[in-house]
C-alpha cells in the first residue's frame, strides 16, 4: 500500500464527508425521488458539458415539475412519445432530447410486460451490461452516448464505478502523480485503476468520482457547501 496515496485520498474525502451518503443514494437508485426517467433526462442534459449544478440540475428540476409532478410523463414510454416541441420548451438542445428519448425507447421495449417497473429494468441493465463491450451495448450505440454518459447511467443504476470525465481524470491523475503512481493511458484503464484503488484503500470508486467534483470551488466556496441545498434534493 502506498502510504502517501492513502494520506492524500483521506485528506480529500475528509473535505467532503457528506459524499458517502450522497453516493449511497446514487447506488440505491434513489436520486431524483427514485425516478429513473428523470435520471435519464439528467444524464442526457449532462452529456453536453454544461455546468452540472448551475445549468443541468435547475433544468432537470423544471422538467420534473412540468412533466412528472403533473403526471404527463410517468414512464419511459411516456417520455419517448412526448412531442419534441413540448420538451424543447424546457431544454432547447435537440441532441439531449434525442438521446434521452432513444434511451427511454430501449428501456420501454426491454420490459417483459407493461407491468414491469421502469426502475427494475433500468437496474437490470446497469448491473448486467459489460463495460468492456460498452460500444456494442444498445445504450452505448445510441448517438451522443459516450463512455461518461454510459458510466453515469450505470452508477445511477447501482453500479459502484467511476466516470472518466475531464475533472475526475485531472484530480485523480494529479493525486497519482503526487503519490508516485503511474497515470492510466486510456479511459478504460482509468476506470479500472480507480476501481482497484477504491478496493485497496477502503473507498468506493463512486465516492472518489464524486469527491473530485465536489472539492472544486466556485466563488471561493466548495461545491459541497455552495450546493448543499441542491444535493439533498437530487
Amino acid at each position: 500500500m502506498n502510504k502517501k496515496l492513502s494520506a492524500i485520498l483521506d485528506h480529500y474525502i475528509n473535505e467532503v464527508p457528506e459524499v458517502k451518503d450522497y453516493c449511497q443514494r446514487c447506488l440505491d437508485t434513489a436520486r431524483w425521488d427514485g425516478n429513473v426517467v428523470v435520471m435519464v433526462v439528467d444524464a442526457a442534459f449532462m452529456s453536453i458539458g454544461l455546468n452540472y449544478f448551475q445549468s443541468v440540475v435547475p433544468n432537470v428540476d423544471i422538467f420534473r415539475n412540468t412533466f412528472v409532478y403533473t403526471n404527463k410523463i410517468l414512464s419511459f414510454e411516456d417520455l419517448y412519445i412526448t412531442e419534441d416541441s413540448a420538451l424543447r420548451k424546457i431544454w432547447k438542445n435537440r441532441r439531449s432530447w434525442s438521446m434521452a428519448k432513444e434511451i427511454a425507447r430501449y428501456f420501454a421495449a426491454s420490459k417483459k410486460d407493461r407491468m414491469q417497473p421502469d426502475k427494475e429494468i433500468f437496474i437490470q441493465w446497469a448491473n448486467h451490461t459489460d463495460l468492456n463491450r460498452w460500444r456494442d451495448d444498445p445504450i452505448g450505440r445510441i448517438k451522443g452516448v459516450g463512455i461518461n454518459t454510459f458510466q453515469y447511467l450505470r452508477m445511477m443504476g447501482g453500479v459502484d464505478t467511476v466516470m472518466p470525465d475531464k475533472i475526475v481524470k485531472r484530480v485523480i491523475n494529479d493525486i497519482l502523480l503526487r503519490a508516485g503512481e503511474k497515470i492510466p493511458k486510456s479511459d478504460m484503464e482509468f476506470i479500472k485503476a480507480v476501481e482497484t484503488i477504491g478496493l485497496q484503500y477502503g473507498y468506493r470508486p463512486i465516492e472518489l468520482c464524486w469527491m473530485t467534483w465536489l472539492i472544486q470551488s466556485e466563488s471561493n466556496l466548495g461545491r459541497m457547501q455552495k450546493y448543499s441545498h441542491i444535493l439533498s434534493k437530487i
